[in-house]
């Protein structure tokens, strides 16, 4: 059903709980996973004013996905790492149109009843909202 899973991470811990959904049903559904990372860009700039700083991001973001990934090389499942540059949101919906995404698995953050209105400014709910696909939250 799910042949390609984007699992998006900002490199920190609460990308792991995604992460390891997306493995269970990869392995269950002989599917493909890539592990994507934006590097926000500053905006009203030229990406060459800033070059060697993203350079340094994007060679940082590779060891912690490295790292991240380290736990998985004994599955037997094929975990693709892509890193872009822009808005986080449109980057992430723009790559899953781009690469035929079957589901998005996206860690979350709770939504406390009495204060609903502050959860729909985040990144999770704009990719559930705008993506091309499924979206599965994960919290």
């Amino acid at each position: 059903m799910f042949k390609h899973i984007l699992v998006p991470t900002d490199l920190t811990d609460n990308t792991f709980e995604a992460l390891n959904i997306a493995v269970k049903m990869a392995l269950h559904e002989q599917s493909r996973i890539t592990l994507l990372h934006i590097i926000e860009t500053i905006a009203d700039t030229e990406f060459e004013e800033f070059e060697d700083f993203y350079l340094k991001l994007k060679r940082r973001a590779q060891k912690k996905m490295e790292q991240m990934l380290a736990g998985y090389q004994q599955e037997l499942l094929s975990i693709h790492r892509e890193i872009a540059y822009g808005k986080r949101v449109n980057e992430i919906v723009k790559f899953a149109d781009q690469n035929a995404i079957d589901l998005i698995v996206l860690s979350s953050h709770r939504v406390e009843v009495t204060e609903s209105s502050k959860g729909w400014g985040t990144i999770s709910y704009k990719v559930g909202i705008l993506s091309p696909c499924p979206v599965m939250l994960v919290k």
